[in-house]
């Protein structure tokens, strides 16, 4: 990952306390090769699609203004549940380069290290 000392850009507010690893990344795409160029489709997957693939269009980073968004602003205990370091490579592969949170799972502070 390429170091930074300032990032500009769009901020999407995540504003859910407890977003655990799995509504980050389902356990079903486990098993993916990382390097896959798909991968951050499965971002937030259960919450951003339906059950025909179509994007929900009130799930946030579906909303124009937070496409391309660089930075995720979370409320507490982000990344709790299991210690699956999938969810940092999909929110990495996604293109998010900071994410900012008044606590982390201490697994998934770890993952982000």
């Amino acid at each position: 990952m390429q170091a930074f000392t300032r990032l500009t850009g769009v901020a999407v507010p995540i504003d859910l306390p407890n977003v655990d690893t799995d509504r980050i990344i389902p356990a079903r795409f486990l098993r993916r090769d990382r390097d896959e160029p798909e991968y951050a489709s499965f971002l937030f997957h259960d919450v951003r699609f339906n059950a025909d693939g179509l994007e929900k269009a009130d799930f946030i980073l579906n909303q124009r203004r937070y496409r391309g968004a660089r930075i995720v602003v979370a409320a507490e205990n982000f990344g709790c549940g299991s210690s699956r370091e999938h969810a940092f490579w999909a929110l990495r592969e996604y293109g998010f380069r900071a994410i900012l949170a008044p606590s982390f799972a201490d697994i998934f502070f770890a993952n982000c290290c």
